[in-house]
């Protein structure tokens, strides 16, 4: 079944032919999806719209869950395949509602985009104590992939892939304190571990998902020009961390650094769709490629931790998580049939 991810074993490029300037048109060029079915999660804004649009044309039937059905409406209209549903990353149930609707179609699911997040935000909590991002980019991502096993599995052969960022370099997840409530909040440092657990939860859902010819990548998309995450952050913090002029502007030096929306979404729907990920997973990827270990002396600008990859802790993860959600989803329903 392949050599397991641990401990970034498996983290090294492996020649795409692609690179940080390429473009989710250019990754997928070539390649057929007709008949396939893929949920983009948060598939109507930023480099989820780009991933949407991208697949449709490909001839996938495309399914956003949004959390604003009419604004999604707006934003995907003249797209051809795509179907809408409602989803809320805040509130569970609405979670399992839309994963049950799309169970009872009886479809399978070949590629699962777990795209939605947030970041810059204040401290919130969903009902379960939850704290926002943390529910939002990675619990949220757990829960669906466990609602949708038994379609991803009728798939034989599905994908999933889900957006992490290389933000998980600001922090591992705090097992002891996840939800802030003995510490102080710090929105990046609760950023930063939710794309950790995003890592961690890439590595153990390989080893889970192998079993059923199911294969999970995690994906740094890149700093990305015009997107909506940064859309609760204010002026000042974003001058705090050296983006912008005393006059609000994007200052030049950092405008060149950031990929267009089409570049932020060509590692996305390199890992949904490239053949040469036929026989790999449990991979973090960016740049259309698989990424390097970043060790400690690296500058930290490229690359995953380690941390980020350590299979006990993923499996502590997982646990959590599973307690956390009231969902058993492991080794022992992996096989069990649909």
């Amino acid at each position: 079944m392949g050599q397991a991810n641990d401990q970034g074993a498996l983290q090294q490029p492996i020649g795409s032919g692609f690179d940080a300037t390429s473009t989710a048109n250019e990754v997928i060029n070539g390649i057929d999806l007709a008949g396939k079915i893929a949920i983009v999660t948060g598939g109507n804004t930023g480099i989820g719209l780009e991933t949407t649009k991208v697949l449709a044309a490909a001839g996938a039937t495309v399914i956003v869950p949004a959390r604003d059905v009419d604004k999604a409406r707006r934003n995907l209209a003249g797209i051809p395949n795509v179907e809408l549903g409602k989803i809320d990353f805040m509130d569970p149930t609405s979670i399992d509602a839309f994963a049950e609707a799309f169970i009872a179609t009886s479809r399978p699911l070949h590629l699962l985009i777990n795209n939605a997040g947030i970041m810059w935000v204040p401290l919130r909590r969903d009902s379960r104590g939850i704290e926002s991002q943390l529910a939002t980019n990675y619990l949220g991502q757990f829960q669906l992939t466990a609602r949708l096993w038994p379609a991803l599995k009728k798939a034989n052969g599905a994908r999933v892939v889900n957006v992490s960022s290389l933000g998980h370099h600001m922090a591992p997840f705090n097992v002891e304190d996840p939800n802030f409530l003995h510490r102080d909040y710090e929105t990046l440092q609760a950023y930063g571990q939710s794309k950790t657990a995003s890592n961690l939860f890439t590595l153990e859902l390989e080893n889970v998902g192998k079993l059923v010819n199911t294969r999970a990548y995690s994906v740094h998309p890149g700093s990305i020009h015009g997107t909506e995450l940064g859309r609760e952050a204010s002026q000042e913090l974003f001058q705090q961390l050296g983006f912008l002029d005393s006059e609000g502007n994007l200052l030049p030096e950092v405008a060149a650094s950031l990929k267009t929306i089409p570049q932020g979404a060509a590692t996305t729907v390199w890992c949904a769709t490239s053949p040469r990920l036929d026989h790999m997973g449990g991979v973090y990827c960016e740049d259309a490629d698989v990424a390097e270990l970043s060790l400690e002396n690296d500058g930290g600008q490229r690359g995953v931790k380690p941390y980020s990859l350590d299979p006990e802790k993923a499996k502590n993860l997982w646990t959590w998580s599973e307690q956390i959600t009231g969902i058993t989803f492991g080794y022992e329903n992996a096989t069990a049939h649909s």
